[in-house]
């Protein structure tokens, strides 16, 4: 998959280190899968949720950060939407918007 705002993950791990090798080895097996389907996405993040709108909700380092991504199957594209504390996405009333 191609991933799209990787500036986004950098400027995240800059800010909350803590995260960076969660978020890094999420990057690296996103960008190596070959998804089509949430089915697909599921194989790889058991734990991955779909929220609408073509956006899906990871859950980061045990579940401490939320990443939303808008993935095009058939683009083969993820585009980072939302990187955050699980506070943080607590607060966002809906996903499918971001």
């Amino acid at each position: 998959m191609i991933i799209v705002f990787k500036k986004t993950l950098k400027e995240f791990i800059y800010t909350h280190p803590q995260a960076a090798t969660a978020l890094n080895n999420w990057y690296n097996i996103s960008s190596k899968s070959n998804w089509s389907t949430f089915f697909d996405i599921k194989k790889t993040f058991n734990s991955v949720d779909s929220v609408g709108n073509d956006r899906y909700v990871f859950n980061i380092k045990g579940n401490d950060f939320r990443l939303i991504a808008m993935i095009f199957f058939d683009k083969r594209t993820v585009y980072i939407r939302f990187i955050g504390t699980h506070a943080q996405y607590d607060k966002i009333k809906d996903c499918s918007i971001i």
